[in-house]
């Protein structure tokens, strides 16, 4: 007994030790958005600051633009996750509990998304969309976030789907319930956890996204938010820090509102 209480607070211990390492880059952070350019520029990284400044860096944010790239990405990260999820449902369903020809293809067509590097689709990507019109649109960055993230949704889900018994399927239908009532009433609710998870990640992938969104993007207006932070420069850090700081609050907020799914839905993406 007493080996595995101190084997705890050792173990404790360390944790609190990491978590501290982990947190000292947002305390530098925060202690830098209240001072002027140049008071950071001559001062050192953890100086106090002599007065509180934070006001001027917040004007300096709303002056870049940085709040229209903020609703930008939020545009894209909302629907391109939740459409990616809702069609990475029906592909798990389908390949799961529906009569089709030839599945493993299927699945490993729609997996192979996930095979290559995302940097080999930005030349075609990028040639396709100035042809058809939709480089520089909303609508080609929410089709492009959401095709990049169904392989993975797909997949989490099919190894979900995988688990459930057949005989709820067939029980249903016996009962009268259609393909359509069978997702929507039965595995839908069942895989509550795995969709929370799938689309707190995917949203928090197209969030944070900057290749693809330097790439596709020439004006602030349609620009998500790290791309439009990425050339905001370093010659005010303040204010840069004040808008990465801004940035982080979305996807903080959806995590808090999807904690209570969080560690069942990891259990399944890790399966």
């Amino acid at each position: 007994m007493h080996t595995k209480k101190s084997t705890k607070i050792i173990f404790n211990s360390i944790l609190a030790v990491l978590g501290a390492v982990w947190i000292t880059p947002l305390f530098f952070v925060v202690l830098n958005i209240v001072k002027t350019k140049q008071e950071y520029n001559v001062g050192s990284f953890w100086k106090l600051p002599e007065g509180f400044h934070l006001a001027q860096n917040v004007q300096t944010v709303l002056e870049t633009g940085l709040f229209t790239s903020l609703g930008a990405s939020f545009l894209y990260a909302i629907l391109g996750a939740a459409f990616s999820v809702f069609i990475g449902l029906l592909a798990a369903y389908g390949l799961t509990h529906l009569r089709i020809r030839n599945k493993m293809f299927w699945f490993l067509f729609i997996y192979s998304g996930t095979i290559f590097p995302f940097q080999i689709y930005l030349i075609p990507v990028y040639r396709g969309y100035f042809k058809l019109g939709l480089y520089n649109t909303r609508l080609g960055m929410i089709l492009f976030y959401t095709a990049i993230c169904i392989p993975f949704c797909m997949f989490v889900l099919r190894n979900f789907f995988l688990g459930i018994s057949k005989e709820i399927c067939e029980s249903a239908k016996i009962d009268g319930a259609s393909n359509w009532q069978i997702l929507m009433r039965i595995f839908l609710p069942m895989a509550k956890a795995p969709v929370s998870i799938i689309f707190l990640s995917q949203f928090t992938w197209s969030w944070n996204d900057l290749m693809f969104g330097l790439t596709f993007t020439k004006t602030s207006s349609i620009r998500p938010i790290m791309a439009s932070i990425s050339m905001m420069g370093r010659n005010n850090a303040p204010a840069l820090f004040l808008a990465c700081i801004v940035a982080s609050i979305p996807t903080i907020i959806l995590f808090v509102f999807l904690q209570d799914n969080f560690e069942a839905g990891m259990a399944y993406t890790s399966k």
